[in-house]
């Protein structure tokens, strides 16, 4: 069962999720509290998992990196052998930045970053490609962007 966290545990993980890169004290301002009980709480939440790791996000377009796309993957048969295999083969393509097993008519979503579609074609052909249990693929490719949020909703 889940732990209940309480409003200052929930206001913590949501200034976080805003800038990761505040200081402790600046942290503690932000939630009304001093900051020792503010650093063990925030301790306390990276050890119990509630946060993952800190990052920073990168501009993709000054980067190289413009292109999205989202590639569907249908697998031509599966089982637990074949699922690891693209799961170990897809864990180690830098182009792919998610993937996820999914349920319906494709087995996988990747979302994928190209410099270019000239770029993406080479990944297609020289990476997907290269995987035999592929069946097939749909590539849906991202106009503009017009939500990202990189945390979740909390409380």
């Amino acid at each position: 069962m889940a732990e209940i966290l309480d409003e200052t545990d929930l206001q913590i993980l949501k200034t976080l999720q805003k800038n990761a890169k505040l200081t402790t004290k600046e942290l503690a301002d932000a939630v009304h509290l001093t900051p020792t009980p503010v650093f063990e709480r925030q301790k306390r939440l990276e050890k119990k998992g509630y946060i993952k790791k800190y990052i920073a996000v990168l501009d993709p377009e000054k980067l190289g990196q413009g292109l999205q796309v989202f590639c569907k993957v249908k697998l031509k048969q599966i089982n637990h052998e074949i699922a690891d295999s693209f799961v170990h083969r897809i864990q180690r393509i830098p182009e792919v930045t998610e993937c996820y097993n999914t349920s319906g008519a494709y087995d996988y979503l990747l979302k994928v970053r190209a410099r270019d579609m000239k770029q993406y074609q080479e990944f297609v052909l020289n990476k997907l490609g290269e995987i035999e249990s592929l069946a097939s693929i749909e590539s849906t490719f991202v106009l503009s962007e017009v939500k990202q949020t990189y945390g979740i909703h909390v409380g």
